[in-house]
């Protein structure tokens, strides 16, 4: 029961933070140019790109992680948190300019869904979860 609680508060929160990821990525390039003019500028750095990125990655690897190995063993969220984490890499190394800006947040929202599957599985669960000391 409390490793249901405690995956459900994360993959909420993972669920968020993918989101708002995916909103971020698809806003930033249009709204670009007015940024800096409403003092939003710092949103289209690097360092809040890859922060929200690093964000997603330690949420969804230790929610999703943890419910793999501790409640449900089923894979299909753990390979569409790397899929997601995979499309965004991809987007952001080998993209630019519109298709970033379409391909990016679909990484966002398939580690979005790979929380939301996670959550529903650890819900189905009825066996008791492995202890560790």
């Amino acid at each position: 029961m409390h490793l249901h609680k405690t995956s459900s508060r994360l993959d909420g929160i993972g669920i968020t933070a993918s989101t708002i990821c995916a909103i971020h990525c698809a806003v930033v390039p249009l709204l670009l140019t007015s940024l800096p003019l409403i003092g939003l500028g710092f949103l289209a750095t690097p360092w809040v790109e890859w922060g929200m990125i690093v964000l997603a990655l330690m949420i969804g690897g230790y929610s999703i992680g943890l419910s793999y190995l501790r409640s449900h063993r089923k894979a299909l969220p753990l390979i569409l948190l790397l899929a997601g984490f995979v499309i965004i890499m991809l987007g952001h190394a080998i993209l630019n300019n519109i298709a970033e800006a379409i391909i990016v947040p679909l990484g966002g929202l398939t580690i979005a869904l790979a929380h939301y599957i996670n959550n529903r599985y650890v819900g189905v669960c009825r066996h008791t979860p492995l202890r560790y000391k």
